[in-house]
């Protein structure tokens, strides 16, 4: 048997436990690339698992835009997870994709795992390869992916993340 939602979350404890008084934004979105980037236990660990989790259909399990758009929440916002919500998405592009527009209420802190050599995900500050992203509160966007798949394992504080925001509202 692979690894199960239940690994990831034990896993992400600790690492939520660290973080959970930090905002999301460029002052932690560096520091997680520092501290927690690829090579990292932590990076490494939590990226085998949403990959193998997506791979046996219990991350990323339903489909949003076709079988190349897909996310599905983990866990919802608990005590454990010092109150965020674990999220996994998977993007495909040929050869660029753009997702549903939304906004990060709280922010947002996005674990990248490219699945393709030249797959990218759009971030606050430019296409962000193997890594971590870290869109503060009130941040919008949407999620494009150019190069080929990737898997964003998001975590949300409390939650919060609202997909009924229309881009003319924001500007």
């Amino acid at each position: 048997m692979g690894a199960t939602a239940e690994d990831l979350i034990e896993r992400s404890i600790p690492f939520l436990n660290e973080i959970k008084n930090r905002t999301a934004g460029a002052e932690l979105e560096l520091w997680l690339n520092e501290n927690h980037g690829p090579g990292t236990d932590l990076w490494d660990d939590l990226a085998r698992l949403v990959t193998e989790g997506v791979a046996e259909g219990w991350a990323a399990n339903v489909e949003v835009d076709g079988p190349g758009y897909r996310r599905g929440r983990i866990a919802e916002p608990r005590e454990e997870l010092s109150y965020f919500s674990i999220t996994a998405v998977y993007m495909n592009s040929v050869p660029r994709y753009r997702g549903q527009y939304h906004q990060h209420p709280y922010g947002e802190l996005n674990l990248v795992v490219p699945l393709d050599p030249e797959a990218v995900l759009a971030g606050p500050r430019g296409w962000q390869a193997a890594g971590w992203t870290a869109p503060g509160p009130g941040s919008h966007h949407y999620p494009e992916v150019k190069g080929g798949a990737v898997i964003a394992l998001f975590y949300l504080p409390a939650g919060r993340i609202s997909y009924d925001i229309k881009p003319s509202e924001t500007h």
